[in-house]
């Protein structure tokens, strides 16, 4: 059954060309790319038509777009990571997470848009708060009126997902399989479990059936071993709720393994996901119970030093001789992406977690708030994430001797991410259940 692509999840349909890029900051008018999925966008585009097309087009609610943290130039995106158009200290950028289309009304045509992740919340919202998803609903319902809450809100996903790879499709082909990837969410209460994680993924692997779907994957130790086998099997794999050292360094050779078993290891793309803000939430906590002017010294830095150590490692694995056999076979790096980028505590700079995590082969996933933010005041003063690492190590040496004990905290954070996760999911269950009770009359008339 074809339906007109949802308004959950959705890709950025204009897909802009990045060795264009560097034109069109300073173009009037826009030379697009024809994008076969998008019959309304002409060949040149002024940038006010551009607006325009773009708020006609955008049905969809978004959720997350994936952008990328490259920031020495519009010249270097061309190196194949997810766009974020931030030439000049100062320039002006925008794109990130987005619930509905009025949050997209100042779009920018030099901000390149190359991916879409996704997850139950957003779902919950469309169909809980709006008519959006009633008419998919209620085929799906006169097709089969025994359909439960859990089969329909399968199907919905679905297809949502793989329309989204469709649309995305265009800069998936044009980057050499690096960009234009859609993320998709597996029930969170798989996550202990290997097998049902594995067996999971792989149907929906099959079900979408599209080169650049990612099936996202909890860094638990379950979820690290299911990795492995879904790499090695080709599957590409978005590993979430990472919050320390030792999370990371368990991806990433699961990614490796995975890879170094694999066929085909050129086709095959991953990122690791790793929550930054909450971190500091947590750590902040502990440092203000100590209260001493050591302690308090500390507070907002940890999760900043625990992100750019995370980033060291990454360049000591897949820019050093850990993947340098597998580079020669073709093998794209697992991308950082940095996750939970909001600034929590008011008192803190609200930009923060993107000024200091900017740098080559990294993604970063920005809310809109967080967005505004930085486009009125944020600041680019080059690769950050790379910068500042002996610091970032004393910082966390300093944590250790006032005894806070920095594993536990990012432990009890992917539990509760976990928990969450699964909230969420009941959630959305709920909202379609509660759509097809409503529904079902109606079926039950037609059917007369």
């Amino acid at each position: 059954m074809k339906r007109p692509f949802q308004k959950s999840y959705a890709a950025f349909p204009v897909v802009l060309r990045r060795d264009l890029l560097s034109s069109y900051a300073a173009a009037s008018v826009i030379p697009m790319p024809v994008t076969p999925e998008l019959p309304g966008l002409a060949p040149a585009l002024s940038v006010s038509d551009l607006n325009r097309q773009v708020r006609t087009l955008l049905e969809n609610r978004f959720e997350t777009l994936w952008v990328a943290g490259e920031l020495s130039g519009v010249k270097k995106a061309a190196s194949g990571h997810w766009y974020f158009c931030l030439k000049d200290p100062g320039a002006e950028v925008q794109c990130a997470m987005f619930r509905t289309r009025a949050q997209f009304l100042d779009f920018r045509a030099e901000d390149g848009l190359r991916g879409v992740t996704s997850n139950p919340s957003i779902f919950e919202r469309a169909i809980d708060e709006s008519t959006d998803y009633d008419g998919a609903l209620r085929e799906l319902l006169v097709a089969d009126p025994n359909r439960g809450a859990r089969e329909l809100y399968d199907e919905l996903s679905i297809e949502d997902v793989r329309n989204a790879a469709d649309t995305l499709r265009p800069a998936y082909d044009e980057s050499g399989s690096a960009d234009g990837f859609v993320s998709i969410e597996p029930p969170p209460q798989l996550t202990q479990d290997t097998a049902r994680t594995i067996t999971e993924a792989r149907r929906l692997w099959r079900a979408i059936n599209r080169p650049n779907l990612m099936i996202k994957v909890v860094a638990t130790s379950e979820g690290v071993a299911a990795v492995e086998a879904l790499i090695s099997e080709g599957i590409n794999v978005n590993i979430t709720l990472m919050f320390s050292l030792r999370h990371y360094e368990a991806v990433a050779n699961a990614y490796l393994r995975g890879l170094e078993r694999c066929r085909e290891p050129a086709k095959v793309a991953s990122v690791a996901s790793f929550f930054v803000s909450r971190v500091d939430t947590d750590a902040d906590r502990a440092l203000d119970a100590i209260g001493t002017a050591d302690a308090l010294a500390l507070r907002g830095k940890v999760a900043i030093a625990n992100a750019k150590l995370a980033y060291r490692r990454f360049r000591e694995i897949f820019h050093g001789e850990p993947f340098r056999t597998l580079r020669r076979r073709g093998a794209h790096v697992q991308r950082p992406l940095w996750a939970s980028t909001s600034t929590k505590n008011p008192n803190y700079r609200d930009v923060m977690y993107i000024e200091e995590l900017i740098g080559p082969d990294t993604v970063n996933t920005i809310p809109p708030g967080t967005l505004k933010a930085f486009r009125d005041h944020g600041q680019v003063r080059g690769a950050t994430v790379a910068q500042g690492w002996a610091e970032a190590s004393d910082v966390l040496s300093r944590l250790a001797k006032l005894t806070i004990d920095l594993g536990a905290i990012t432990e009890r954070l992917q539990t509760e991410g976990i928990a969450t996760f699964a909230v969420a999911y009941d959630r959305v269950l709920a909202a379609v259940d509660k759509k097809r009770h409503a529904i079902l009359p109606e079926v039950a008339l037609m059917k007369r």
